[in-house]
């Protein structure tokens, strides 16, 4: 492995849940000695200066601060096109005369790769989600092309990389097959793990951090709970949820923490609740959980990969985006019930709740997981396997 100094750059989106699974990689680059550049928009600035990497400000026209994705999926693809090609110029005023040895990209990051083709230079893709299988195009790019708007969204996105000097000009293989890709999810959890490219795409699980100082789990006076429930309602249907929700897991030597996200407003709703019930705007970091045994989350997939590596079940309500898949693919795995979001009434996630907590076959199914969770390498050989695409000097 290389550890010549070298010129990394990171170019990501202002959405949390892309800026975190990937943090503690960008960390280890920079404790390796190399300097790190990272795009993104001041949004996040607070959460990436701690890695020490240097921010490249841009400004994103994403709606992440209003949540305001559109239904229609070409619209929402559009978003991100338009938001390369705004972010574009800016990366080149920045990196045309300080190129990169090799840039990082999330997933949505189409600028980088565009301008790492036109500078000959290398690319990882730094995936915090599910990549493409071997028969993804056969599967959902079908349906995808079936959408009306397809064909001009695609016509739209090949004439801009002809136009920056792109070498990949075939705008699905360019959205949807990276060169080199490092995915930040146990491959457990990826669609068809079997029919993934190994030489492309490697799976290193969670990229977690130190447990760093107390948090969620370590309120001032209150002895530590020997399990937590930690829901994290992210969006505004599950907010009916967050008044009734203390009382109905009470239980003794159980703290319930819930988690609201950003989505859910006012300090009231996020906030303590009665008896052994805390609260918090956004669920607490990895290494702050790390005493929990039950999860019930919302939204994305960041919480399911802590949990794979603490050993934590999993009362699951789908609520959107992906979840409704990860949802299934942890009842798959033996370490969740699946509560829907209009089933999810107190009594029904306290008897999930208590099912899992009390199951002997999840907690062997959870510390298998773990294992093969941890086998995957996480931060460390995310950074070995980065390393390894440095061109020679």
């Amino acid at each position: 492995m290389s550890r010549q100094r070298a010129h990394i750059a990171m170019v990501g989106i202002p959405a949390i849940s892309h800026v975190l699974p990937s943090l503690e990689i960008i960390r280890e680059l920079v404790a390796r000695g190399h300097r790190v550049t990272y795009a993104n928009d001041p949004a996040v600035a607070d959460v990436i200066a701690p890695t020490g990497a240097e921010l490249v400000a841009y400004r994103s026209t994403l709606p992440v601060a209003e949540n305001d994705w559109p239904a229609d999926p070409i619209a929402a693809m559009c978003l991100f096109l338009d938001d390369a090609m705004h972010v574009l110029p800016r990366l080149r005023a920045v990196y045309d005369a300080d190129p990169a040895d090799l840039y990082l990209y999330d997933i949505g990051g189409y600028a980088a790769r565009a301008l790492a083709e036109r500078q000959g230079r290398p690319t990882v893709q730094l995936s915090p989600s599910h990549v493409a299988w071997g028969t993804f195009e056969e599967e959902v790019g079908a349906q995808l092309r079936a959408l009306p708007g397809v064909d001009a969204y695609f016509a739209r996105f090949a004439a801009w990389l002809a136009e920056y000097g792109a070498t990949t000009t075939d705008a699905e293989e360019f959205g949807g097959r990276p060169s080199r890709a490092v995915a930040m999810v146990p491959r457990a959890m990826q669609p068809h793990a079997d029919t993934v490219d190994p030489r492309i795409v490697s799976f290193v699980g969670p990229c977690l951090g130190g447990p760093g100082p107390p948090g969620l789990l370590d309120p001032p006076g209150r002895r530590r709970a020997g399990a937590a429930g930690l829901a994290r309602l992210g969006l505004h249907p599950a907010d009916r949820l967050l008044p009734p929700l203390p009382g109905g897991l009470r239980r003794p030597a159980r703290l319930a923490c819930r988690a609201a996200g950003r989505e859910v407003h006012g300090p009231r709703r996020a906030g303590a609740g009665p008896g052994q019930c805390g609260g918090a705007r956004v669920s607490p970091a990895g290494g702050r959980v790390a005493a929990g045994r039950p999860v019930r989350d919302a939204r994305r997939d960041g919480r399911l990969r802590r949990g794979a590596r603490q050993r934590r079940s999993d009362d699951r309500s789908p609520a959107g985006a992906d979840q409704f898949a990860n949802a299934d693919r942890l009842v798959e795995l033996g370490v969740a019930r699946r509560v829907d979001t209009e089933d999810a009434t107190p009594q029904a996630l306290r008897a999930a709740l208590l099912q899992l907590t009390g199951d002997a076959e999840v907690a062997r199914r959870l510390a298998e997981l773990r294992a093969h969770a941890k086998a995957e390498g996480g931060t460390a050989r995310a950074a070995d396997l980065i390393e390894a695409e440095l061109p020679p000097r």
